[in-house]
Formats: structure tokens, C-alpha cells, sequence
């Protein structure tokens, strides 16, 4: 083969119910488009080669480097296609994606490269096939991923998601528009993911009551959302941010945009993703998106963006 394949994967964020989704609560997700994750394969001349840009890394990829998540997604998604490992391919992986920081990251990179992957050997994967496919590489970067980032950006549509139970695309009342502003901060998902599993062990009792408080507004929010009741939805973010607090996965950076967001005009905020750094999503009517877009700037976020859902 000659010819040169691409594909690409958005970023996510997470609109309610991090870390309690791990514990088997709901939690609503969508794409972000304007951050996207791409990989284009072409044929190559000395073996399979993962030339990823933004990590200034060279992998060469063979069943024994089975221990690097490029590697296994790539490896995983030859064997799912049976197409054996002898291939002289050339891939790159490029993403505007940041790091640590809430947005999907890995699971885009990877759905992206399974996906092109499989377009290069004429297998038009199925999301289903995706997703199951990110999340044996999302085990390596997480530890115990609840399976969210890898549906989002598989399926690429806001999902309500229950950990091994249930995966529901929605529709949306009426548009929202979120800003999401980057405290410039990485921290590992795997790293507050561990944090919360130690709490819980060590009082799952204290932790379970904060767990099915969080359930109960993802539960809210989506019937909100459905509603476009954008109001409400505004404050079960507000809600939903005081229970991540309480599982210690915010800091006084993701605090301050918050708190900035709502002084001008968001109808509600919270940290998303694995917290402790990473980003704040707010929602506010289209009027107010630029004040808080300039009021999260000036409280220090060093990335902004706008979307719509």
C-alpha cells in the first residue's frame, strides 16, 4: 500500500460527575471539537515507526514494547483487524489537545490512531469497536478509568454514561455555551483517581454519601439539560463543584476561576476532570460569554475556549 490515511478524535470535558463515576454514578460528557487530536498513516520503509509531534517521540512498535500505550493501541487494533505486526508504516500523531488537563488527551490520541489504523487496512471501525479499544489503552495511562473519556470521543456525541451499565447519547434542549479556561496546571487523572480510591477505602461510608450526592445532580442535570434549562443546569455545576471539593480534588486555582466565571455572569461553574489542576468549565448565556471569557483570563487561566453544545 501507498496511499496515506488520516484521522482524527476531539477532546472532551466532563459536564458532571467525575471521580463518582469510577464508583459506578452516572456522568454526563461532551466533545469539544475545537481541540482535536489527529493521525495520518502512510507507508514507511524501516518497520512501524509512531513519530508523535507534540511529545517529540519516536516509538518503534513490535509485540515486546506491548508496555507503551501507543504501542498497545496499536498492536490491539492489528490484532483485532488480523492483519499481523510485519508492516513498514510511518505514523503521525499530532494534537491540539493539552495535556493533564481534563480534555481526553490520551483517549483522543488513541481513538485517533485506531482509528486510522483501521482505515489504512480498509476496516471502518465501528465507535463501539473505538471505544472498546481506547479503554485497553486508557488502563495503562489511568489505572482505573471509568470508561467515559474513551466513549465521548469515540462516539463523539454528549453521552450520559454508567460505568459498565449504560451509555445514552442525549440531545440538548437548547445550545449551551460553555467557556473552559486551563489553570495551566497538569496533574495525572491517575494520580487524584488513586488519591479518591485511598479515601474511599479508608472511609467508604463518608465517601458513598458524597458518591450518590453527585449521582443524584448528573441525574438532575440531564433531565435539566433535556429541558434547556440552562438556569438549573447552571446550578447543579455550582452543586456538583462543593462535592468535588469534598473529595479533595480541587485547589486554589481551579477555585479562583470558578469564582471568577460566576462574578461575571456565569450562571454556574465547576472543575472538570481529574482535578487539582487541568480546567473549569462555566455555562453562561451567549451575552455574558465574553465577560467571563476576559474575567477567567484575568484571574490567570493560560487557555480559553468556547464552545457550544
Amino acid at each position: 500500500m501507498s496511499r496515506t490515511v488520516s484521522a482524527s478524535a476531539p477532546g472532551k470535558v466532563i459536564l458532571f460527575g467525575e471521580h463518582a463515576v469510577v464508583y459506578g454514578r452516572p456522568a454526563i460528557a461532551v466533545p469539544v471539537p475545537a481541540r482535536q487530536a489527529t493521525v495520518t498513516v502512510r507507508a514507511g520503509d524501516d518497520g512501524l515507526t509512531i513519530h508523535a509531534t507534540n511529545l517529540d517521540c519516536v516509538l518503534t512498535v513490535s509485540p515486546d514494547n506491548a508496555e507503551d500505550p501507543l504501542a498497545v493501541a496499536v498492536i490491539n487494533t492489528l490484532r483485532h483487524l488480523d492483519a499481523g505486526f510485519e508492516h513498514d508504516l510511518s505514523v503521525q500523531v499530532k494534537s491540539t489537545i493539552p495535556i493533564g488537563s481534563g480534555f481526553g488527551s490520551s483517549a483522543a490520541v488513541s481513538a485517533a490512531l485506531i482509528q486510522a489504523i483501521g482505515r489504512y487496512f480498509d476496516a471502518e471501525l465501528t465507535p463501539a469497536d473505538v471505544s472498546r479499544l481506547v479503554y485497553e489503552t486508557e488502563v495503562l495511562y489511568h489505572g482505573t478509568p471509568s470508561g467515559i473519556d474513551n466513549t465521548v470521543v469515540a462516539y463523539a456525541e454528549p453521552t450520559y454514561f454508567v460505568r459498565q451499565q449504560i451509555m445514552d447519547r442525549f440531545d440538548v434542549g437548547r445550545p449551551m455555551h460553555l467557556v473552559i479556561a486551563d489553570t495551566g496546571r497538569m496533574t495525572p487523572t491517575r494520580e487524584t483517581v488513586g488519591d479518591v480510591r485511598a479515601g474511599w477505602q479508608r472511609d467508604p461510608e463518608t465517601y458513598a454519601v458524597v458518591f450518590d450526592a453527585i449521582g443524584e445532580i448528573v441525574d438532575a442535570a440531564r433531565a435539566a439539560i433535556a429541558e434547556g434549562d440552562l438556569v438549573e443546569v447552571g446550578r447543579l455545576m455550582d452543586e456538583n463543584h462543593l462535592c468535588l471539593r469534598q473529595l479533595d480534588v480541587s485547589s486554589d486555582e481551579l477555585d479562583y476561576l470558578v469564582c471568577a466565571a460566576r462574578a461575571a455572569g456565569a450562571m454556574g461553574a465547576k472543575m472538570s476532570g481529574g482535578g487539582r489542576g487541568g480546567n473549569i468549565v462555566a455555562i453562561a448565556l451567549p451575552w455574558a460569554v465574553k465577560d467571563v471569557v476576559e474575567a477567567v483570563r484575568a484571574a490567570g487561566a493560560v487557555a480559553v475556549i468556547e464552545t457550544v453544545v
